[in-house]
């Protein structure tokens, strides 16, 4: 890590950052991302993300936020930005582990009866009232109208994606429509929650969709870095046998499956820009990044995402600050050069 001098001295690298959802394991990306900010270096564009990830990214959004309307200078509002950013991070997460089990729901796996309400019964049921705690988490924690204001040099702009129920699309809620109830939309698991209605429509989890969506921070963004925060892993060694168990990995395929294809993209557009068969003046050469937080999380295996006590949000933390560290201190330099994951070899 620089020291002070240094990093005042440097100047700040641009960075989109994806953030993939994962329940409860979204607390890794917490540390990862509490990594990067005390590091300082990376200048932040945009921020897409899903579910969990939705979460961390306002929360990072909110902390530029605040910063940029107590500073005029703009690297006195970053530096001021990272130290609030990791502050509404650290307020939210020890909030989710608070709020404990009430927030992801109880583990179906401990509970039959539970599990049998979620099988035959819809939320609709069994929650009428549509009751989850994160929305009063997000409204005390993260300041919405804010986050429409403050962007470009003074804050990265974000992107949350949902799924359309009627059209089973993502779609991506960003500016003036970025609030409360699109996060909310992007982490509503259906046989958990009633579906978000926003302008009439209704969302259910981004991650049928988009988890993350890329494509914002291609297209509407002018920095060419990516580092995407994966928390779903790709592959997965044993064979699901167990009901339970082919349902999780059935979840993580379809949730990886929409990523998968847009980094094919990326990867395609990268070897036509090479052979000199596309325009480089259409076609942004994006440089992508990963930490691989699924291949550290898959031992915990996939119901851990509904537990949420403090303890496992505080041990999550540890390990995605811990690959926070280490992804810096390996690859930091050759953001803005090259990319650091061969695309081609991902599964």
């Amino acid at each position: 890590m620089p020291d002070d001098t240094t990093r005042a001295a440097a100047p700040l690298a641009p960075l989109n950052l994806a953030l993939q959802g994962g329940g409860s394991h979204g607390a890794l990306t917490w540390g990862v991302l509490d990594a990067l900010l005390e590091d300082g270096r990376f200048a932040l564009e945009g921020i897409s993300g899903t579910s969990a990830g939705a979460m961390n990214a306002v929360a990072v959004a909110h902390g530029f936020a605040q910063a940029a309307l107590q500073h005029q200078d703009a690297r006195d509002a970053h530096a001021a930005g990272c130290v609030l950013a990791r502050q509404t991070l650290a307020r939210l997460w020890e909030g989710v582990g608070t709020l404990g089990s009430l927030l992801w729901g109880v583990p179906l796996q401990n509970n039959p009866v539970l599990g049998l309400m979620a099988q035959w019964l819809s939320p609709y049921q069994t929650n009428p009232l549509d009751i989850n705690p994160l929305r009063r988490l997000l409204e005390r924690e993260v300041d919405f109208d804010a986050l429409c204001h403050v962007r470009g040099a003074r804050g990265p702009r974000v992107f949350v994606c949902a799924t359309n129920v009627r059209t089973g699309r993502g779609e991506i809620f960003s500016g003036p429509r970025l609030s409360v109830d699109a996060v909310m939309a992007s982490a509503c698991l259906p046989l958990l929650f009633k579906a978000v209605q926003i302008d009439g429509e209704h969302y259910w989890d981004g991650g049928y969709s988009g988890n993350p969506a890329l494509h914002p921070l291609i297209y509407h963004t002018e920095c060419a870095d990516i580092l995407l925060v994966q928390i779903n892993p790709i592959e997965h060694r044993a064979l699901p046998e167990t009901a339970q168990d082919i349902m999780e990995r059935t979840n993580e395929v379809t949730f990886n499956a929409s990523l998968l294809a847009e980094m094919r993209a990326i990867e395609f557009v990268r070897r036509l820009l090479a052979e000199g068969r596309l325009d480089p003046r259409r076609y942004k050469d994006v440089r992508l990044h990963r930490i691989d937080g699924g291949a550290l999380l898959e031992g915990f295996g996939a119901a851990s995402k509904t537990r949420a006590d403090l303890a496992f949000v505080r041990q999550l933390f540890a390990l995605g600050r811990a690959e926070g560290e280490r992804w810096l201190g390996a690859h930091a330099p050759d953001v803005g050069l090259r990319p650091t994951i061969n695309i081609a070899d991902i599964p």
